[in-house]
């Protein structure tokens, strides 16, 4: 299977915003979105896009998966890792974790919620170890979360 990654274009805001919703839906319903669709569709367009490091994964032209990054604090993030539900189990997200790892510094940090056990054995596979623990207090879902970070 053929994936390629580019920068995400406010065109591609739509579908990245489909792929937000659909997935979260779908993968995580122990935490609604905090945000109406609407919303979420508003903040891609005139927020996550803009502000650059948003990389999209697409086969033929169709996107398939959204990874966002930033830099901060002498930390590289993940903030948003999602892929189309239709098209996860096919390696599409390790081919993302790996485009990602090797274009960005180290160390880098994510967040997941605790109970998000696939994201979380995915993330353990690259080595990635939890080193905070919270009871959600700190995001917008209030769901308990877990801090991440890659040293290598």
């Amino acid at each position: 299977m053929s994936i390629y990654f580019r920068k995400a274009t406010l065109a591609d805001s739509s579908k990245v915003a489909d792929i937000l919703i659909e997935s979260r839906r779908a993968f995580l319903p122990f935490a609604p979105s905090a945000h109406t669709d609407d919303e979420n569709r508003h903040w891609v367009r005139a927020t996550l896009i803009p502000e650059g490091g948003v990389i999209v994964a697409y086969k033929r032209s169709a996107i398939v998966g959204v990874i966002a990054t930033s830099r901060e604090g002498g930390f590289s993030w993940i903030e948003q890792l999602y892929l189309d539900p239709a098209h996860v189990g096919r390696g599409i997200g390790t081919m993302m974790m790996d485009h990602i790892l090797d274009s960005i510094k180290k160390p880098v940090r994510l967040y997941t919620f605790q109970e998000n056990y696939g994201a979380r054995r995915f993330y353990e596979r690259y080595g990635f170890k939890s080193i905070a623990f919270s009871d959600g207090q700190g995001n917008e879902e209030r769901c308990p979360d877990i801090l991440y970070e890659l040293r290598m």
